[in-house]
């Protein structure tokens, strides 16, 4: 009795942070993307023909550079999945899901992720645990939907705020390393909006993570969410924590290398889906500005809105004269305002990146 008064506090929770969700808007605020400026380029000397947006990842060829990300949801999350994924189906573009935590604990609600498989069949899908939970809950996450990836969240300041969240993150770094050497399929681990350091990054990489989801802040902000839920709502002062996605990749300049990086939080449009992958991200994934859409006009009013992302995508390599991604991450950008002083304290050089056409790809290292 006492597990199902759990699971049914599980979904209502879900549920209610639908209802959060959609009373804050992030839509139009200011974030960290807004202080990174491409150099404009007056003569692109390209046909809209010539521009190739697709994501060359080492696991698949993706013919556009940004997914649905994975995003909450509950008792009401079967109808939003279903919209959601209907959409990534008629547009050709990945999906992964929220948390299939509940499921694993409760398989009559394996439905309610299932039907992402159901409407998609043959697109490429994420399966989601957080990282309290282990390999064989990542095995039983990604039988359930047929996946073709797994993304592992990192949420440990949404927890701590959570009236009823976990306490204990002693081995959640044990947990990635053991999934990662137990599933053979892509492995991302990914913050849920925070932002991850360069410290993090390399500890994930001696895990053995060769993909990771930066997910910074400007997006939506659980910590905001779950203090909303609290009576006294005493953690509003923790609202602006985290880094960027801007930063978070900045961060991560040494190690793209070593592995591969997406980025998301806080993408509003094309113009920061552009600047996060001329950043170094392999792709973006989008939530927020993607779930308001499916919220308010269904899965026709998301299709449309990513077909108008695919073509202004194409339209705004164009104008950098990128034909590709790999040209667009050799284009100059410019950093002002927090990112810029974060790289000049952190030891990242705003200056070469700023001036970055002007030398060999082979000796681009932001990091002095």
């Amino acid at each position: 009795m006492e597990w199902q008064k759990g699971q049914v506090a599980m979904e209502s929770r879900k549920d209610e942070h639908i209802r959060l969700f959609q009373k804050k808007d992030t839509a139009n605020l200011e974030n960290d993307f807004d202080s990174v400026r491409f150099v404009h380029q007056s003569l692109p000397e390209l046909n809209l023909t010539d521009i190739d947006p697709s994501a060359r990842l080492p696991f698949a060829d993706w013919p556009q550079p940004f997914f649905i990300n994975g995003m909450t949801g509950g008792s009401e999350k079967t109808k939003i999945y279903e919209q959601l994924s209907r959409a990534a189906a008629a547009t050709g573009i990945a999906i992964a899901s929220g948390s299939q935590k509940a499921a694993i604990k409760n398989p009559e609600l394996r439905d309610t992720f299932q039907i992402l498989r159901k409407v998609n069949p043959s697109g490429f899908i994420f399966a989601n645990i957080g990282a309290e939970l282990g390999k064989e809950e990542a095995v039983r996450a990604i039988d359930m939907l047929e996946a073709d990836g797994l993304q592992i969240h990192l949420n440990a300041p949404q927890e701590i705020v959570m009236p009823e969240g976990d306490r204990d993150f002693s081995r959640w770094l044990n947990h990635i390393e053991q999934i990662v050497s137990a599933v053979k399929l892509p492995v991302v681990v990914k913050e849920v909006g925070f932002g991850m350091s360069r410290n993090v990054i390399h500890r994930l990489l001696q895990a053995g993570v060769g993909y990771i989801d930066v997910s910074g802040k400007g997006g939506t902000n659980f910590i905001s969410i779950e203090n909303m839920r609290r009576s006294g709502h005493e953690f509003g002062y923790l609202e602006g924590w985290g880094q960027s996605a801007v930063i978070s990749l900045l961060e991560a300049q040494k190690y793209f290398g070593s592995a591969t990086f997406f980025a998301s939080g806080g993408v509003r449009n094309p113009l920061d889906a552009l600047k996060a992958l001329s950043l170094g991200a392999g792709a973006v994934g989008v939530s927020a500005s993607f779930l308001r859409v499916v919220l308010d006009t269904g899965a026709d009013g998301l299709i449309e809105l990513i077909e108008n992302w695919k073509k202004q995508l194409a339209g705004l390599m164009l104008m950098m004269g990128a034909c590709n991604l790999e040209q667009l991450r050799h284009q100059d950008l410019v950093l002002s305002g927090f990112p810029y002083q974060w790289a000049k304290l952190r030891g990242i050089s705003a200056e070469m990146l700023a001036n970055r056409s002007l030398r060999p790809a082979a000796k681009l290292s932001l990091i002095r």
